[in-house]
């Protein structure tokens, strides 16, 4: 680099931009920050060339701005695309390849079944870029006097801004933000507490990389214990070394962790020989900042299909606890059998919830027949966004769990989902959305308390 340049930047060309001349730029300083872990990046005179080759093989080219250039509109590079994403070709087609003047793509260039509906062009780039570019906001914010805004000289509204440098604005995300990105979740927990531990751990680790700011585990992250002798032996309190070590990674990685229901020794432990199911959030520097212990327990007598009885070994939960504030959003804390329960999500919706959180470990039976219609009827009722962590496959000899982690959005569309086996989804939280629901069809205001009453969250819990 000649000491003329002094800005960089990375443009990322959209297939409508090839066309419409638009583009989109950011720091390379942001991109490289995200991207040096994955990519190979090699020095060719005053072009830096980072690549990624994989299941989702991309090519970023990225060069330098001039001093006084205007940052979109200098030739920095181009970024196309390639490989299997979303039915491309290997060998992508030259109507597809996203050279200037070429033809919009086709449905044959982009493998879909004839008669099927091309994706539009945002979406297509989304769903390529999204993983290795997701936490640009959140590493960028990190630079001091450093903020993304939007550039006035893009007008066209339907396009995405440009990204570029400007004074840090407190309390105020820009449009072009990207919007908050949360990991999910699916495990499938045994009795051995360390190789839970290896996996939980595994994979918060991978969220973190791919930019989550909120990972939600599922009930019994820590073990599930073959019976009952065995899950009181291995419970521990908040203060044993269990909770410490995911405090510990939380300050390690810097990441909100939704601890989705610990198997926790009590206060009343020594008189009761009963344990609490302790949903806990950890904040970035390993602080405890709520415990909701579950008030719903779950005893169940399906006639030669499931056998439960939680309130056998476990003590109710006294309690709702508020919703507390992530980078995420408000978040309402609850645990599987809670689902069943709309009067808490209510309640929680009342207090200012915009997530509700449902980490669980629903059987095959009933999974199967009411996990996700009870999922998407929280959500539409709240209008909240309902993040549903959950135990899967064969957690014993006499146990298997039914999975199917997801996050349904507030219009009662399931955005993302694990499929089997144990894993991570993500869904972006876009709170605007959220309002802008609440705001074309307020339910809250609609509902009528004068006929039967509103559901609130008791400060002071009445007496048993």
């Amino acid at each position: 680099m000649t000491p003329a340049v002094r800005a960089v930047a990375v443009r990322l060309l959209r297939w409508d931009e090839v066309w419409s001349g638009r583009s989109c730029s950011c720091p390379l300083s942001a991109i490289l920050r995200i991207l040096r872990m994955r990519l190979s990046i090699q020095r060719s005179g005053q072009e830096l060339l980072c690549e990624k080759r994989g299941p989702l093989a991309h090519h970023i080219s990225v060069g330098a701005v001039p001093l006084g250039a205007v940052p979109g509109r200098a030739a920095v590079g181009a970024f196309r695309l390639a490989g299997p994403c979303f039915g491309l070709r290997p060998e992508v087609p030259a109507a597809c390849s996203g050279e200037p003047g070429a033809a919009r793509p086709t449905r044959a260039c982009l493998g879909l079944r004839s008669g099927s509906p091309v994706p539009r062009p945002c979406s297509m780039l989304r769903a390529v870029i999204q993983t290795p570019l997701c936490p640009l906001h959140r590493a960028f914010r990190q630079a001091p006097g450093r903020q993304l805004r939007r550039n006035p000289s893009c007008t066209a509204s339907r396009s995405p801004a440009l990204l570029s440098c400007a004074p840090w604005q407190p309390g105020i995300m820009a449009a072009t933000a990207l919007k908050p990105l949360i990991a999910v979740c699916q495990l499938t927990s045994t009795p051995d507490k360390e190789q839970n531990f290896t996996s939980c751990s595994q994979l918060i680790r991978e969220a973190v990389q791919r930019g989550a700011c909120v990972v939600f585990l599922p009930e019994a992250f820590d073990f599930i214990g073959s019976d009952t002798q065995e899950t009181l032996s291995l419970a521990e309190s908040l203060e044993g070394a269990q909770i410490q070590r995911y405090a510990g990674l939380a300050r390690e990685c810097g990441v909100w962790l939704s601890l989705g229901g610990f198997h926790e020794r009590g206060e009343d432990w020594a008189s009761t020989r009963r344990i609490y199911n302790c949903h806990l959030l950890l904040d970035p520097t390993g602080h405890i900042v709520a415990t909701y212990r579950k008030t719903h327990l779950c005893d169940v007598e399906l006639e030669g299909r499931v056998s439960m009885k939680e309130s056998k070994f476990t003590n109710p939960g006294p309690e709702i606890v508020p919703p507390v504030s992530t980078p995420a959003g408000k978040v309402g804390l609850t645990i599987c059998y809670d689902l069943r329960f709309p009067e808490i999500s209510l309640a929680l919706t009342q207090e200012g919830a915009e997530i509700l959180t449902y980490p669980s470990a629903f059987t095959m039976t009933t999974g199967s027949a009411h996990w996700e219609v009870l999922l998407r009827a929280r959500a539409i009722e709240t209008q909240c966004y309902v993040v549903a962590a959950a135990q899967t496959g064969k957690n014993h000899e006499r146990r298997t769990s039914y999975g199917h982690t997801m996050v349904v959005d507030p219009w009662g569309s399931v955005i993302a989902q694990c499929q089997e086996g144990p894993g991570l989804c993500y869904a972006e939280i876009d709170l605007g959305y959220l309002r802008r629901i609440r705001r074309e069809m307020p339910i809250c205001t609609h509902r009528r308390a004068d006929l039967y009453g509103r559901v609130t969250v008791l400060k002071k819990p009445l007496p048993p």
